[in-house]
């Protein structure tokens, strides 16, 4: 029987000089080692999105406000309000155009986000309201609308990402799911008020 003080073997020692080598992490440290490319993933596309959704909404906003890229300019897109039944058509235009080129900015800037995702998505309620009825696909469809809100709403919920200009103000972080959800409701409640104000 061997006894209990007997010499380590070679290989119990090679064992023991293994174990008091190998490395040690906190729990979850390898996760955390892959966190980083997956989070610089994660933000590259929030800015892809961020941009294309942000820049979109601007270009329309401009063609509003200043007849930029073929668009109607205020007094063409006040014919279209007042044709869609909405009162005050010219304040309605320019409410509109400012909503759309500085939701789209702020969008694309990651700067406000919240703010900026809740007026693009309440100002695309509108468009979808005006253009219900005509099917899903474009160009009488609503599908385009519909992306568009869906987009910034999802911005508005998830927050614009490290590769946005609300990481230097001095915002709550990280950002809140209550907050987006908070910022949406209230783009939808307004544009409600405004949908209701049509005749």
């Amino acid at each position: 029987m061997p006894s209990p003080h007997a010499p380590e073997t070679a290989d119990s020692a090679s064992r023991d000089h293994r174990t008091a080598e190998a490395p040690r992490f906190p729990a979850g440290a390898g996760a955390a080692g892959a966190a980083p490319a997956e989070q610089s993933g994660h933000d590259a596309g929030l800015l892809v999105l961020r941009l294309v959704i942000g820049l979109t909404m601007a270009a329309h906003g401009s063609q509003k406000l200043f007849g930029w890229f073929e668009g109607g300019g205020l007094d063409g897109t006040a014919q279209f309000f007042a044709s869609s039944g909405y009162p005050a058509a010219r304040t309605m235009a320019l409410v509109a155009g400012l909503t759309e080129v500085l939701g789209g900015l702020g969008l694309a800037l990651g700067l406000l986000t919240p703010l900026a995702g809740a007026a693009v998505f309440g100002t695309l309620l509108n468009a979808l309201a005006v253009k219900w009825g005509g099917g899903f696909f474009a160009p009488q469809g609503v599908e385009y609308e519909l992306l568009l809100a869906a987009g910034a709403a999802a911005l508005t919920l998830t927050g614009p990402g490290r590769l946005a200009a609300d990481r230097v103000l001095p915002l709550p972080r990280p950002h809140r799911l209550v907050h987006g959800a908070g910022a949406l409701a209230l783009g939808a409640v307004l544009a409600v008020a405004v949908l209701l104000s049509r005749s």
